[in-house]
């Protein structure tokens, strides 16, 4: 199991969201590599960034702070938020960002995903609220199952998928880990449980369901849960 603390940016400043709400933002920095280089010093060797801005907008939007996180620690990257083309992957993978996360475009266009991700390391986000697929910064619905979705990754190159109860997320109301466990099952590939960590619980389910990995926010930035302790579990 891989801890992967997470930074969301917003306007330049590490925010969390609630739901998905841009204007339930709550901003925890106005320096986020100051807290990326905290995650590395407890013992993270992963961290996941989404550009919440370019998520809405379909276009990298906060590429100066990514890139004073790239290069203020040693951590790996994946990186998520608008990112719709093969140019954008090349210029993140010339930052020096290690894994890049496909939404919106897994969502309508999985075949062009399943090609990208035989030449670049690619993860599929898919999100879902009440079982169906979200899009656009989770403003639009598809309209798609989300294991139905899943499913259509089973046989590619992706390195995995990050799962994302959209009415968890941001809630600290604990994981949907059936929900994590159903796309694991569809697509036959490491998951990435994500949305609604609560507590130390949380973390002891996913790793006895031998879930890949799990991404924490709120939970850390509201005191809820000792992250360098979590860190050890990995």
């Amino acid at each position: 199991m891989i801890v992967f603390p997470a930074i969301d940016l917003k306007d330049g400043q590490a925010v969390r969201l609630t739901k998905g709400l841009m204007e339930s933002a709550k901003v925890y920095s106005n320096e986020p590599w100051e807290l990326a280089k905290r995650f590395e010093d407890m013992g993270a060797k992963w961290l996941h960034i989404v550009d919440l801005n370019g998520a809405f907008a379909g276009e990298p939007k906060n590429i100066d702070q990514i890139e004073k996180i790239r290069k203020n620690t040693n951590l790996k990257i994946q990186l998520g938020g608008g990112i719709r083309d093969e140019e954008t992957i090349k210029r993140y993978l010339d930052l020096g960002i290690n894994r890049l996360i496909l939404g919106s475009i897994a969502a309508r266009e999985p075949e062009k995903v399943i090609e990208l991700a035989k030449k670049y390391p690619i993860a599929v986000g898919i999100d879902a609220k009440d079982g169906y697929v979200a899009v656009d910064g989770w403003g639009k619905s598809e309209g798609v199952k989300a294991t139905e979705l899943a499913e259509k990754f089973k046989n590619s190159d992706i390195e995995c998928i990050i799962a994302t109860d959209i009415s968890k997320d941001g809630t600290l109301q604990g994981l949907n880990i059936d929900f994590i466990l159903e796309i694991m099952k569809a697509s036959n590939k490491p998951v990435i449980a994500s949305g609604g960590v609560a507590s130390e619980e949380d973390i002891i389910k996913v790793k006895q369901n031998d879930i890949y990995g799990v991404i924490i926010g709120k939970a850390f930035y509201e005191g809820k849960i000792d992250l360098a302790q979590i860190l050890k579990l990995q």
